[in-house]
């Protein structure tokens, strides 16, 4: 075992005394020795319940007969840290995240790991030190957060919070309504309720074969949730013995499975960054084309918050993710999952109990999946957008260009009303080096829907969106304006031309032109100048490739 290097032989007394004062026996010492990398925070809703979870893994560990050792992570709430400057440190932080799994593994031998996680950049992180450390482990998500309630119906936090600013200002509710959902959206622990970041993640770790099935919308707080953690903590001394490790699970096969599953649900754009960089740390090669050519192929079948109105725990109670691969059986790469089964076996044995919120592939919601790939002269190599949140008027849309140099330019003039219907909001150097940290835009896309302008007005940036986003909003604009992109060059009036079908975004402005503007334009100084973010800024890729860091 990996841990030998630690416990066995004479140079290593010191190691196991050091060992027996954590108050390990000398029995313990011959068993796998299983980190739980526990992301536990009083600070953010989707991990406060972790404790019990961490409790039922130490339980199934101990029975599968290995020895449990629990270590912290970071975890950051992305709808805590929207809007200022602690969004910068949310992208980044799952580089730090993947790096502490990584030395708290190597530096203590361990034999496997626990990945106890839920929020956004959290299980991506723990996932690309999985891959990269290629040792067994298993994931264990903390659960989708259940839906609020308010005058007789079901609230979700970006619907019934975020996009309520924007209502408010409009004059559509009263700033006393807005107090009032904002104490009942959440109701409880758990992930944002619909098939935000921190959801959609999970459904791809579960289709990734990285944990067990229907874990991934089994509810947080819930009874059956601590089961799947017990189990997890059993599984994963399994995994030891039989030597099955990460690189064995994470594939070309299982990568393309995680992508078809976010597409036919739906799912968040940030997929697009966390998915390559996984397959990145894992040794697998996926260019971000391969996310419109699954796209293109993959009906969506779900409709779920923001796009839609059903919730997780209405994907839960229709089947979970077992019941989507059993729609999908005929489309899907097999392959070797945590369990010992394949994919095929486990979507053989996924049942659908309601079929609206789970649609068989004759009565699809979109024939295409959730994201699209764009490309054309203003972004070279790409740009995403979740076309399932995309209402049919927008799908084509030619507008003149209003220019913003960061979020809060942005957000002020969009609560001033300064955006006028059939414009394109731009929104730049927010992107991965240019931010730093590549922001995501929840709050002004949130803004201009709530306001009523997700029909009338679009907005284009490098930086990110939320899972929660809808209309046209095109994000991850590649290259970035920092890095000297062609967004860089956009003036106010320029016209902008989006078409969803034909997969373009065009700046309607001749070469000629845009040349002389190059000429002109000199990079700015970086925002931030020093500390961990600076580093970031220096080594980080283009969103593009993942946004990983050098």
């Amino acid at each position: 075992m990996r841990s030998d290097r630690v416990t066995k032989g004479l140079t290593r007394a010191a190691a196991r005394a050091l060992l027996h004062a954590c108050g390990l026996t000398r029995e313990q010492l011959d068993k796998p020795f299983i980190g739980i990398a526990n992301s536990f925070s009083d600070l953010v809703p989707g991990h406060i319940g972790m404790h019990r979870l961490q409790r039922a893994i130490e339980l199934g560990v101990a029975a599968g007969g290995g020895v449990p050792f629990n270590f912290g992570l970071p975890a950051i709430c992305d709808g805590i840290a929207m809007g200022h400057l602690g969004m910068f440190y949310s992208l980044p932080s799952r580089e730090l995240i993947a790096d502490t799994v990584e030395s708290m593994a190597q530096a203590h031998a361990l034999d496997g790991l626990v990945l106890l996680t839920d929020c956004d950049k959290i299980t991506p992180g723990m996932l690309m030190a999985a891959g990269r450390l290629d040792i067994p482990a298993i994931v264990v998500t903390a659960g989708p957060m259940m839906s609020g309630r308010y005058e007789g119906r079901r609230l979700s936090l970006v619907r019934d919070t975020f996009e309520a600013i924007g209502r408010a200002q409009a004059g559509e509710i009263t700033e006393e309504q807005v107090a009032e959902l904002e104490m009942e959206a959440c109701p409880g622990q758990g992930a944002c309720q619909g098939l935000y970041t921190a959801n959609t993640m999970a459904c791809v770790t579960e289709a990734m074969g990285m944990s067990l099935p229907g874990s991934a919308t089994a509810l947080a707080g819930s009874a059956r949730r601590e089961r799947f953690a017990y189990e997890g903590g059993e599984r994963i001394v399994e995994l030891v013995e039989e030597d099955i490790t990460t690189r064995q699970i994470i594939t070309e096969a299982s990568v393309r499975n995680a992508i078809r599953i976010d597409m036919t649900l739906g799912g968040s754009t940030n997929t697009c960054l966390h998915i390559p960089a996984i397959a990145h740390e894992a040794g697998v090669d996926i260019e971000l084309e391969v996310f419109d050519e699954i796209s293109q192929v993959t009906p969506q079948i779900c409709s779920l918050r923001p796009g839609g109105d059903y919730m997780m725990e209405d994907l839960d109670w229709a089947g979970g993710i077992p019941a989507v691969l059993s729609v999908l059986r005929d489309m899907l790469d097999d392959n070797t999952t945590v369990t010992g089964k394949s994919v095929s076996e486990i979507a053989a044995d996924g049942q659908v109990s309601n079929d609206d919120v789970i649609r068989s592939l004759d009565n699809v919601y979109a024939p295409q999946g959730g994201i699209a790939v764009l490309r054309g002269n203003l972004c070279p190599d790409g740009a995403v957008i979740k076309q399932s949140a995309v209402s049919a008027k927008m799908r084509t849309f030619r507008g003149q260009a209003l220019c913003f140099e960061s979020e809060e330019a942005a957000m002020e003039a969009i609560l001033a009303d300064r955006i006028p219907d059939g414009s394109w909001a731009i929104v730049r150097y927010e992107g991965p080096r240019g931010g730093p940290g590549m922001r995501e835009m929840l709050n002004p896309t949130a803004a201009l829907t709530g306001m009523g302008k997700e029909e009338s007005v679009g907005l284009v940036t490098d930086g990110r969106f939320s899972g929660g986003t809808r209309g046209p909003c095109i994000g991850h604009i590649s290259p970035e304006a920092a890095a000297g992109g062609p967004l860089a060059l956009v003036q106010d009036g320029d016209e902008i031309e989006m078409n969803l079908a034909e997969r373009r975004l065009e700046l309607l402005v001749d070469d000629d032109e845009l040349a002389r503007r190059r000429e002109q334009w000199q990079r700015p100084e970086p925002k931030i100048k020093t500390g961990w973010l600076a580093r970031y800024a220096r080594n980080v890729t283009s969103a593009a490739t993942g946004a990983v860091m050098e």
